[in-house]
């Protein structure tokens, strides 16, 4: 079997490390190793995996740079045939690893997987954070087979089917260590929040494939280190939303889908505002001031990837199709409005 290394990011997160690493080690230690990458946690973190945990390899990040700079400092010191990035807050569960390595060596153009992703708390629910494999619609809004905006699917097997998928959840991501390391890594300015879409569309405008595989099976807790609800999340997806948009559409999508994409941003603000939400109104000003100020450097790193219409973009509005045409199930969408 290829050499795999199972990467865990951990900051402060001494609880979920207790709650869920004995199952990763449990599920994994004979076919990968496991390694902790802490990002300068200031709880006992680093003191129990020490005393509990002796035997695990430890890399300590200096400082706090968030999920992105954090893995890439942490990758960059581990030396694997496939890199799998594991949230502290995940339950693995038997032969979780074997099934994605086995589909990823049958393609060599499989560039990242996913497993199924299903709630640790609502354990027959998706999850939020990838479900059966992460998409986007034209305008920017992702979203999951089993998930759409909040609309969480009850899993009856209806995506148990191995499929070309447009983004791989950052919470359970089996990549190529190789093409981690070409494609450039996460964007280090997202600090967390879609930086895995982004490199999932970088991938696929490099011509590679994003897969999931069902036949592996995760539970996540989800919202470990930022709440659902919290401003500053609000602002992280906004902000790096724009940017992930500008750095990756083709050319002649970038004025009809800014187009449109400002005035819902300017719909949602006024939303958020009309509810009370002050903290998230300001949010999307905020991100909307910090893309324009930066507006030059997201040029140049657009620059240094090629665009290109790549499939499973979802040509339509998902805002529209969930809010106005109620549909709440990703096998509602038309599937050829999935074509390239």
């Amino acid at each position: 079997m290829a050499k795999v290394a199972v990467v865990i990011l951990n900051w402060n997160g001494r609880e979920f490390l207790r709650k869920f690493l004995p199952s990763v080690l449990a599920h994994s230690q004979d076919v990968a190793e496991v390694i902790i990458a802490d990002n300068a946690s200031s709880d006992s973190s680093i003191e129990f995996l020490q005393e509990c945990y002796p035997q695990l390899r430890i890399i300590n990040n200096r400082t706090n740079g968030g999920f992105a700079r954090g893995y890439n400092e942490a990758l960059a010191e581990v030396d694997a045939d496939y890199f799998v990035l594991l949230n502290s807050d995940i339950e693995v569960t038997v032969n979780w690893i074997e099934p994605v390595i086995k589909l990823m060596e049958n393609d060599k153009m499989v560039a990242a997987c996913q497993p199924k992703l299903r709630s640790y708390h609502e354990r027959e629910k998706f999850e939020y954070a990838g479900a059966a494999g992460g998409f986007i619609d034209e305008y920017g809004y992702p979203f999951c087979r089993g998930r759409i905006f909040q609309h969480l699917e009850t899993d009856t097997g209806q995506y148990n089917d191995a499929i070309e998928i447009f983004w791989a959840t950052g919470a359970c991501m089996f990549v190529r260590a190789d093409l981690y390391k070409k494609f450039g890594g996460f964007d280090e300015d997202f600090f967390a929040h879609m930086e895995e879409i982004d490199f999932c569309w970088r991938l696929k405008n490099g011509g590679y494939k994003i897969m999931y595989c069902p036949d592996s099976i995760v539970y996540h807790v989800g919202g470990g280190t930022l709440p659902k609800k919290s401003s500053h999340k609000t602002y992280l997806n906004f902000r790096n939303n724009l940017s992930l948009l500008y750095k990756n559409l083709p050319s002649h999508l970038l004025i009809p889908v800014f187009a449109v994409r400002f005035p819902l941003d300017a719909i949602a603000a006024l939303k958020f505002l009309i509810d009370g939400g002050f903290g998230d109104f300001y949010a999307v000003l905020r991100a909307h001031i910090y893309f324009y100020s930066h507006f030059r450097s997201i040029r140049r790193k657009r620059e240094q990837f090629k665009q290109s219409m790549v499939h499973g973009i979802y040509k339509g509005n998902l805002v529209k199709e969930y809010y106005l045409n109620k549909k709440t199930l990703f096998t509602q969408l038309n599937p050829k409005d999935f074509a390239e």
